[in-house]
């Protein structure tokens, strides 16, 4: 993935943010998203409460604004 950033900078030329197409932000979000939910469902492991379906409905639930 090709990542065409754009910089911010403030009065001194220093940068102080970038810019990202949404695209490329909706890519970004969906592979931190899929982590989550791994290391969730890896978690499982170690509370066998918390099954792939539990996982599932919990990731559903996730406030995705």
């Amino acid at each position: 993935m090709e990542l065409n950033k754009r910089f911010i900078v403030d009065e001194n030329n220093c940068k102080v943010a970038v810019q990202i197409d949404i695209e490329t932000f909706n890519k970004i979000e969906e592979v931190i998203e899929n982590y989550a939910l791994y290391k969730l469902m890896n978690k499982n492991d170690e509370d066998p409460s918390f099954n792939l379906e539990d996982a599932k409905l919990y990731y559903q639930r996730l406030d995705k604004n």
